[in-house]
């Protein structure tokens, strides 16, 4: 195998899983060690600066972070105490998991706990640069492009059809998940910036707005379209089936108040979880989840499934709705086709029916929420932009642009459902192109990421980072009372940790981002480090084949995701090879050494945002219009 280059911005950015993980870049590990250390303003800043929303996200993200938490692969299993069986031993406990560290609420324990932030904001410059920008759509993706552009001299005009920014953060997700104080404060920080907001203006058609004169358009309008289901009896009891997101938006801005006693929501989303859980506050009592797949395959959260599991839900599995049943108008319930889960030799899955009898059951509503779609009714087609064969714009996926230059699409309206961080994501991307665009720059040349290495040695056997390993089990985040909560669809249900808790649950992170680097000019090929690594992580021998190399390490290295560092060849013909894998960055093996031939090294990355500093060369000088 090859020296193992760590100047590679992208070799540590992988040894941070979470990081890595996240679509906004976040680095995880280094927010939450200010938190450990109650610098919650400093926490905060470090997430709004690449995930804008800490707030909003730290109570309703889709935490790609935590799966790839290091956490989730070394931790020990929790113990059975009935055996007393040793940690991570045949006898752990029935169903017990490693669980990673709550990074997304514990990013809600920045935004709790901050103080005024806003002097800590981007100060707009004293003159525009002359360049107007359209942002269709008042949601994420679109926020996120405004605000990245906004303190570059950028006039961004925001157009949304409805009163208050926010899009389906506002519109789609409930109170009780998310107060809307949380949202105000944080749309605010960004509309803030000079940010023109044209409130109740729908944008109607794409020609009407190029004609404007913009220098760029954003499109981020999301997938506004819920899917239908068109099966027998729709039509004919159609005043009692309703759209899913279009009724959570009813909701939301105060247009619907009750339901009917009896209600059942088709699907398996985040949003059918939020539609049924939604209903148990607004009057529903006998309200349940019917589904076509099985539970582990719905696609909802797993902490969404279990939120409503916890109000008194029951979910219905391997069901497909058949028919609507009515009478003189009224809906009366729905019948269903009993279906198993059936795999080929690829693994493909269908659903088949069981030959069961089908299943009735009785309702006054039902909510359908099997999926969103894309709509673009307002984009003409002969306006240059150009659309795939699902309806979908053609959008290069790396600099958002679309066929048309200038017009860029971002979150939902790009590549269809996602969510919030993903939507982050592409703003940040797509504000990247557009300011490329209007400095006359090739938007296909991406900036690459900042990098930064910095020792933690503060002694010789002291660092500036806790490098002790907490050994305790993941702490839930308390819920109020569900006789408080289902009375008042406003009542937050989540408290979110209180400062002690959030502290011991820092803790249980691994600094991921401190990182073993290994200077081979230094080593005497003690094995000092070798010895004392709990993990059995860190090998010397002869070089090979990575494959090969694998199996002969101290401890095998089967996880062929993460990558193995490799050291040039040392004086005896060895290399060292490290499995990145298990690293628990616990800084003993520097501490063993006793010529320093391992540090610990804090790895940073940040990725180039809109400005100068993405730009390839000096902008153009251009009179700044009056």
């Amino acid at each position: 195998m090859k020296p193992t280059d760590i100047g590679a911005p992208e070799y540590f950015h992988k040894v941070v899983d979470c990081q890595w993980a996240c679509p906004a870049h976040t680095p995880v590990p280094e927010y939450i060690r200010l938190i450990a250390a109650g610098r919650y303003d400093d926490a905060y800043m470090v997430n709004w600066k690449s995930n804008v929303f800490p707030g909003i996200l730290g109570r309703t993200c889709d935490r790609p972070c935590e799966p790839a938490c290091r956490r989730s692969r070394v931790e020990d299993l929790p113990v059975d105490d009935a055996h007393g069986a040793a940690l991570g031993a045949a006898g752990a406990a029935p169903g017990a998991a490693r669980e990673p560290v709550a990074i997304c609420r514990l990013k809600r324990v920045a935004a709790d706990n901050k103080d005024d932030i806003r002097s800590r904001l981007p100060k707009l410059p004293k003159k525009k640069n002359g360049k107007r920008i359209a942002c269709v759509g008042a949601g994420p993706a679109s926020l996120t492009v405004a605000r990245d552009l906004a303190p570059h001299g950028y006039h961004v005009v925001v157009y949304d059809g409805d009163v208050k920014a926010g899009g389906m953060i506002r519109s789609q997700i409930p109170r009780f998940r998310l107060p809307e104080e949380v949202i105000d404060e944080e749309v605010g920080y960004i509309l803030g910036l000079g940010i023109e907001f044209r409130a109740g203006r729908r944008v109607d058609s794409m020609k009407a707005l190029l004609a404007e004169g913009y220098a760029a358009v954003f499109v981020g309008s999301g997938a506004p379209r819920g899917r239908d289901l068109d099966v027998p009896g729709r039509k004919e009891a159609a005043k009692h089936v309703h759209i899913g997101i279009d009724w959570l938006a009813s909701v939301s801005f105060g247009h619907i108040k009750k339901i009917s006693k009896r209600v059942i929501v088709l699907g398996g989303g985040n949003t059918a979880m939020d539609c049924c859980r939604t209903s148990k506050r607004l009057g529903g009592e006998d309200v349940k989840v019917i589904v076509r797949s099985g539970f582990d395959q719905m696609k909802a959260s797993p902490w969404e499934k279990e939120d409503a599991a916890h109000e008194g839900i029951p979910m219905l599995n391997y069901l497909v709705p058949k028919e609507f049943t009515h009478h003189k108008g009224k809906l009366t319930g729905v019948s269903f086709e009993k279906v198993a889960a059936q795999y080929d030799e690829k693994g493909r899955r269908s659903l088949k029916p069981t030959g069961e009898p089908d299943q009735h059951f009785e309702c006054d509503e039902v909510l359908v929420a099997v999926g969103q779609e894309n709509a673009f009714p307002w984009i003409e087609q002969d306006c240059g932009i150009a659309f795939d064969e699902s309806g979908m714009p053609v959008v290069d996926k790396t600099t958002f642009q679309s066929s048309l230059p200038g017009v860029y699409f971002g979150g939902d309206a790009a590549f269809g459902p996602k969510n919030i961080i993903w939507a982050v994501a592409h703003g940040h991307e797509a504000a990247v192109s557009i300011d490329k665009f209007c400095q006359g720059e090739d938007v296909a040349k991406r900036p690459p990421p900042m990098v930064h290495l910095m020792s933690q040695k503060m002694g010789i056997h002291e660092w500036s980072y806790d490098n002790e390993i907490a050994l305790d089990r993941r702490y839930k985040v308390p819920w109020r009372d569900v006789s408080q909560t289902l009375k008042n669809i406003k009542v937050e249900v989540e408290i979110g940790f209180d400062r002690a808790t959030a502290w011991k649950e820092a803790e249980r992170c691994l600094n991921c981002d401190v990182q073993t680097v290994f200077i081979n000019t230094k080593c005497i090929e003690c094995d000092a480090c070798v010895d004392i690594c709990p993990m059995d992580c860190i090998s010397f021998t002869i070089n090979g084949e990575e494959r090969e190399l694998r199996t002969r390490l101290s401890a095998p290295a089967t996880n062929l995701a993460q990558d193995l560092y490799i050291s040039e060849t040392l004086r005896t013909g060895r290399i060292m090879a490290k499995d990145e894998d298990v690293c628990l960055h616990c800084g003993l093996c520097a501490e063993r050494c006793p010529t320093g031939a391992w540090d610990m090294q804090k790895f940073l990355l940040e990725t180039t945002p809109a400005g100068p500093a993405c730009r390839s060369r000096a902008p153009r000088k251009e009179p700044v219009p009056a």
